[in-house]
């Protein structure tokens, strides 16, 4: 049993544990605003998160360089660092209908790239990177080999999904938990 966790980096030495999570709600009550702040619910998940976050150890904690990401981001730490590469897919909503004008292997790949950096400067430790929901997807998708655009989950805001990383091995632990909301109403 041992070798088969260890196949997903469980129990293994100097593994990197990468939580990728979507920002906090900025959505209730937004305004046509180009880079919104956090909504008072989003306020209040980015919270929840930081309480979950304060009993572990981190060792870095990265984010877009969207206001969004960031007042999330700076819940969890006084000290973010910045990478534009967590951004979001270029998207745009028409008639009602979200249409991503990058490509999916594109937005994987800069995911990939930040990941890969983070895991480098911070070798066993555990790392927190706030980004956004589509370029998240794209590159949990990526590391579970399934074909671009094709993971077809909602990304809830402040889903932590949790990526281990040792060399160039990669493994999905977890999909966008929210246990830290529980009870959080709707």
């Amino acid at each position: 049993m041992r070798s088969l966790e260890h196949a997903y980096l469980l129990g293994v030495e100097a593994v990197t544990e990468v939580w990728l999570v979507r920002h906090a709600d900025v959505y209730d009550g937004l305004a046509d605003v180009h880079d919104p702040p956090l909504s008072a619910p989003g306020r209040d998940q980015a919270k929840r998160l930081a309480q979950r976050l304060r009993s572990l150890p981190v060792a870095a904690v990265y984010a877009s360089p969207a206001r969004r990401a960031q007042e999330t981001a700076r819940l969890l730490s006084d000290e973010v660092r910045l990478d534009s590469r967590l951004g979001e897919a270029a998207a745009r909503f028409t008639g009602g209908r979200l249409t991503v004008d990058e490509r999916a292997e594109v937005v994987a790949e800069r995911m990939r790239r930040a990941v890969d950096d983070a895991v480098a400067a911070h070798p066993g430790a555990r790392v927190v990177m706030i980004g956004h929901g589509i370029a998240i997807l794209n590159y949990l998708a990526d590391v579970l080999r399934l074909s671009p655009g094709t993971l077809r989950l909602y990304p809830p805001f402040t889903g932590v999904s949790i990526v281990r990383a040792l060399g160039d091995r990669r493994a999905v632990g977890t999909l966008f938990d929210v246990a830290h909301l529980e009870g959080s109403g709707p």
